[in-house]
């Protein structure tokens, strides 16, 4: 299978989740790691990226302005590279751990994206249910946050919940977003499973790519673009479209 044509995920507008920036996390290691993941995010389609680093307790200690800064970095080699007509924003990925508890505690910034709407993306553990998940979500709610759980797809504590994932969305008010590549089978069956169920309930908000390496942006080109549920996945309401 080659390559999939220019355009194949224009359809989406942005992307809301990635790790383009550079040195911060496990994503693009280096300046010259964004720009190529740019290159084929850009040739993809996508108009518009908020990259989101991971912040993570004591392992990835990121903060606004390292990010911000990374920011500016990535822009002004965008822009020498003839890469400046894709807009580049951030925000981040926070883990749900007691660090993040601290931060809203003591009223620390946090990165979000969508304006005024206030988006804040949050991960957790992928094998075990925090304690403290919905306490989270209540505060980060009461300070005026959108949360955004990123790829319920892949926890597997989630596994066979649909209705666990739903009432999160319904009962809590947390949008949901899932990753491209699980419409492939990137991650596992399972996940791709998941995924596909929610494309159904019309359960999900945002899509994103999720980007790390040139491996992710290869299945998004080769795979997703050409999968049945991609289709499905564009008639919803997605709010990737609004950004």
């Amino acid at each position: 299978m080659g390559p999939a044509p220019a355009g194949a995920l224009a359809a989406l507008g942005a992307d809301m989740h990635s790790h383009l920036l550079p040195g911060l996390d496990d994503g693009a290691a280096t300046l010259e790691d964004s720009l190529a993941l740019l290159r084929e995010l850009r040739r993809l389609g996508f108009k518009r990226l908020v990259m989101t680093p991971h912040i993570m307790g004591d392992f990835y200690k990121n903060t606004p302005e390292g990010i911000r800064g990374a920011l500016v970095l990535l822009r002004e080699a965008a822009a020498a590279e003839g890469l400046g007509d894709v807009v580049l924003e951030c925000a981040a990925e926070y883990y749900l751990d007691e660090f993040l508890g601290r931060k809203l505690a003591d009223g620390t910034e946090m990165l979000t994206f969508g304006g005024a709407q206030r988006y804040l993306l949050f991960e957790t553990s992928y094998l075990n249910e925090p304690l403290n998940l919905y306490e989270i979500i209540f505060e980060l709610k009461s300070q005026g946050y959108q949360p955004v759980l990123a790829h319920p797809e892949r926890y597997t504590y989630l596994y066979g919940r649909l209705a666990d994932i739903e009432k999160l969305r319904r009962d809590y008010g947390v949008l949901l977003q899932i990753n491209l590549n699980s419409l492939a089978g990137y991650y596992s069956p399972a996940a791709q499973k998941i995924a596909e169920q929610l494309i159904d309930a019309r359960l999900v908000d945002f899509v994103g790519t999720d980007t790390h390496h040139l491996r992710h942006t290869s299945t998004l080109g080769r795979k997703v673009a050409s999968s049945p549920y991609y289709q499905r996945l564009l008639e919803l309401p997605l709010l990737n479209k609004t950004l």
